[in-house]
């Protein structure tokens, strides 16, 4: 019976301990300061922009190429 009661105490308490060790953890990150986070941010941005640019690319030329192939 004892081992069944430590069974139970220890599935209630691996919620809390689940969040207290994510608290613990989320205190030692090192958070970026706003300047950072806002160039950074921009970082994404343009890359978005470059890597979609190109995509939209690739997909207008190999359109056209199946186009010139069909001979539509």
């Amino acid at each position: 019976m004892a081992e069944k009661e430590k069974k139970v105490r220890n599935s209630e308490n691996a919620v809390q301990r689940y969040f207290r060790e994510t608290s613990g953890e989320l205190r030692k990150v090192n958070w970026p300061t706003w300047p950072e986070a806002k160039r950074l941010t921009g970082l994404v941005l343009l890359v978005m922009l470059i890597v979609g640019v190109f995509l939209a690319g690739i997909d207008y030329l190999s359109g056209a190429l199946i186009n010139f192939v069909l001979g539509i």
